[in-house]
Parts: C-alpha cells; sequence; structure tokens
C-alpha cells in the first residue's frame, strides 16, 4: 500500500471514530430525551441536536465508505468484461466520484460561507448551523484521493 493511501486509509478510520461518537451521541441524547419526557422534563432541542449530529454522522462516514468500497456498484455487468475494460470503468468511476465529491465539497463551502455570513441560527438552541455544513468538506478530500488511486493499484 502507498503512503498516501495508508494515509487516507488512517484519516478515514479517524473521520469515521467521529461517525461513531456522532451515532452513540444520537442516540443516547434520544433515550434521554425519552426517559425525561415520561417524567415530564424533556430536553429541549434535542431534534436540533439529533439533526446535527445525523449530519456529521453521514458526513464523516463517507470516507471510510469509500475505503472499503461500500457504496452500491453494478458489479455483476462489469465482472462479466474483461479487466482491461474493468480497469477503465474504474478509472471512469473514479473520476466521476472525484469530481461528484469536488462539486459537493465546494457547494457545501459556499453554503456554510452563506450561513456563516447570515448568521443563521437553529430555532430551539439558537446555535449557529453553519457548523453542519463545514462537517462534509472537512471529510470529503480523502474520498476522491483514495477513488482515483484505486484502479491504477490492481485492486
Amino acid at each position: 500500500m502507498a503512503p498516501i493511501e495508508r494515509l487516507v486509509v488512517r484519516l478515514a478510520s479517524f473521520f469515521n471514530g467521529i461517525a461513531m461518537l456522532a451515532v452513540m451521541g444520537m442516540m443516547i441524547l434520544t433515550s434521554l430525551d425519552v426517559l425525561l419526557r415520561f417524567f415530564r422534563h424533556p430536553i429541549p432541542g434535542t431534534y436540533e441536536m439529533v439533526g446535527m449530529l445525523g449530519a456529521v454522522f453521514v458526513s464523516f462516514s463517507l470516507a471510510r465508505t469509500s475505503v472499503d468500497q461500500g457504496h452500491i456498484a453494478v458489479e455483476f455487468l462489469v465482472q462479466r468484461l474483461p479487466r482491461k475494460v474493468q480497469c477503465i470503468v474504474e478509472a471512469i468511476n473514479a473520476g466521476i466520484c472525484a469530481l461528484l465529491f469536488s462539486v459537493v465539497c465546494r457547494q457545501c463551502i459556499a453554503s456554510a460561507g452563506d450561513l456563516k455570513t447570515s448568521g443563521e441560527v437553529s430555532m430551539t438552541l439558537q446555535m449557529p448551523i453553519y457548523h453542519s455544513s463545514t462537517a462534509l468538506p472537512s471529510d470529503v478530500p480523502c474520498c476522491p484521493r483514495y477513488s482515483i488511486s484505486i484502479p491504477w493499484s490492481g485492486r
């Protein structure tokens, strides 16, 4: 494995750990809210916090999913093709993924800038919401680098 691939795998594992913490936070927060509702003391802003943690979970789990090649693929068609054609199809797919990830990353950064400039906050807790838009761009750069290296590494 090349040094850049090892770095990307480590970063993806780190981001996946953050995603796991976000899921644990969502579970604990939801469970506590349900329990405290039973005693007539719900946690204010639970819906907002769970939504923001959900955004963190989805965005930070993307890199590990990309490294593990866990995305849905049409392998049953590609497997029937010759090896050289398979490599070409994988390279085209990796290029499209890199382009898509780059566009998504750019749009998230632009959206976060707009949200920060406008001072947009959540309704109940009055928390700035641009942070949830910046979670994805911090993670996504791992995805295209790894996607592009896969076809050439002989996997």
